[in-house]
């Protein structure tokens, strides 16, 4: 590249770097640049072209742009680096108990729940994670966790079709360790990122400036990146993201405070009445415009967050080294000392935190068009491969419904309900407002036969069933003319010896549980 006298620039498609013997036209002046990059901008030299065109002229015009074109690529690389995923390290809380969505979690860990017929709940933040460019993933577990562990192992090994280039997916299970104090179990999400605080003094993790802090039982789709462009471009110690809420909703969540920069304040776990009023914000410092701040003027913490590298690591051990959850001792703790910021996310998030929300999360899947999709090309949720067959269907009725590959449907009514893998649902049977999660396997004709000979119940839903309003859990057996509809409008019930429980007036059927032939719930 070089510039002439009458302000043209020529190029040369070989030209990678810049040789001082090369000249392109009479008395040209060379334009040097940091990496070679012209940004795509033109370039306008009409005023120096009513100037004397002296050598003292053309050299004031390579010397400018030589600074400027400099300026711009210094400033270029800034950027590029304050979007650079290599320095940022993820971790997703595997969760606790999961007591309140009990009973879908009394064999497996929250993140392991299914979720849209053929996802789990950990999918979701993984598939962020990917999408985004992240590819150092720690998972925290502690409770029920092996088959959360054998699906991460599924899913997002080496061999699993998704490259995670030179970063890793590693389980860090909760252990004991030497001493009294590790002796304990993770007492919280700060005290489990805390137990393995080692693992970012290692040398691998030199290179890491911030750590993505995620929950494994939420369902939305999220570019981190763009999160933590926005924590480096504020200079914030810690940065929350946050979702803009309506009066209705406000008082089942962490509310934040914020300033009219955007800087967090305060926080109010829950509140209600005055307090409830006195947690307003003007949402439009955040981005929403006029019209949306006032129908929405509370903002909550979504339960993410982004903590610079060295201030979460002396938050845990030195500031607050008895803390053991961030949402509701470490960071309301450090409003006043720590510069933490609000980052809008003004899109669809759930919290799969209930049974209810669970089941109204999976219902609304087959909404047109839906909240949330699984159906987006560019930003997809993966998953396990499973390699099934296309599902059979014959001659069913199918409504508002979504039904998940290696599924048999015959002669049956399908209605507002999500149908898991390997889902089998027979003739006369009519399923409506349903959660189905599906089958771990097959059961072979000659087995189905078989069980039917004996007076069994094979896998899936038998003849002339109605069912409503239900979660039917993995591999459960529902016989032939059952009615499941909870017409007394039961709210709360624990039926195991019959293989289900009733949670905020929804029945869920227990895993590998059988309803015999005739049972009415």
């Amino acid at each position: 590249m070089a510039v002439t006298a009458n302000g043209c620039i020529a190029l040369s498609a070989t030209e990678q770097l810049w040789r001082p013997e090369r000249r392109t036209g009479r008395n040209a002046q060379q334009v040097k640049f940091c990496n070679g990059d012209f940004m795509g901008e033109k370039l306008k030299f009409a005023p120096f072209q009513r100037r004397n065109k002296s050598n003292a002229i053309r050299s004031s015009i390579s010397n400018s742009l030589t600074a400027d074109l400099a300026g711009e690529n210094k400033l270029r690389d800034l950027e590029m680096e304050k979007r650079d995923a290599r320095t940022v390290v993820a971790i997703i809380l595997g969760g606790g108990a999961g007591t309140r969505l009990f009973p879908l979690t009394k064999r497996r860990a929250k993140p392991a729940v299914p979720m849209g017929g053929a996802y789990r709940l950990i999918d979701v933040p993984m598939s962020n994670c990917i999408n985004s460019g992240i590819n150092k993933v720690y998972i925290l577990t502690q409770f029920n966790s092996a088959s959360l562990n054998r699906h991460l192992a599924r899913a997002y090994n080496a061999g699993g079709g998704i490259s995670f280039g030179d970063g890793y997916v590693e389980v860090l299970a909760a252990t004991q360790t030497p001493g009294e104090a590790g002796k304990n179990w993770f007492q919280g999400t700060a005290d489990a990122v805390r137990q393995f605080h080692w693992l970012f003094e290692d040398p691998r993790s030199k290179d890491i400036e911030d750590v993505l802090i995620l929950s494994g039982d939420h369902l939305y789709r999220m570019d981190y990146m763009d999160f933590v462009h926005s924590h480096r471009q504020s200079g914030a110690d810690i940065t929350l993201s946050a979702l803009p809420i309506d009066d209705s909703r406000a008082s089942d969540f962490g509310l934040m405070k914020i300033d009219n920069k955007g800087r967090v304040l305060s926080f109010s776990e829950k509140p209600r009445g005055n307090e409830l009023k006195a947690m307003a914000v003007d949402t439009t410092v955040l981005g929403l415009s006029r019209d949306e701040a006032e129908k929405k003027p509370y903002i909550a913490s979504m339960g993410v967050y982004v903590f610079k590298k060295d201030i979460l690591l002396n938050l845990l051990r030195w500031r607050f080294p008895t803390a053991n959850d961030f949402g509701s001792e470490i960071i309301p703790a450090s409003a006043k000392e720590f510069y933490i910021k609000a980052y809008l996310f003004n899109d669809y998030w759930e919290d799969i935190g209930t049974i209810r929300s669970f089941f109204e999360a999976n219902l609304a899947l087959t909404e047109h068009p839906p909240r949330f999709s699984f159906y987006d090309a560019a930003k997809p949720i993966y998953t396990s491969r499973r390699n099934l067959p296309p599902s059979k269907i014959d001659n069913c009725k199918i409504v508002d419904s979504i039904v998940s590959h290696g599924s048999f449907l015959t002669d049956c009514f399908v209605e507002h309900s999500v149908v898991g893998i390997r889902s089998r649902i027979n003739s006369k049977a009519h399923i409506k407002d349903t959660v189905m999660l599906g089958a771990d396997n097959y059961e072979t004709d000659s087995e189905i036969a078989y069980a039917l000979s004996k007076g069994k119940v094979p896998i899936g839903i038998g003849e002339n069933t109605r069912i409503k309003e239900c979660i039917i859990d993995k591999n459960a057996r529902i016989g032939k003319n059952v009615i499941i509809e909870n017409t007394e409008g039961v709210q709360e019930a624990d039926r195991t010896s019959e293989g289900f429980y009733i949670r905020s007036g929804v029945t869920i059927i227990l895993k590998n549980a059988t309803i015999k032939d005739g049972t009415v719930i």
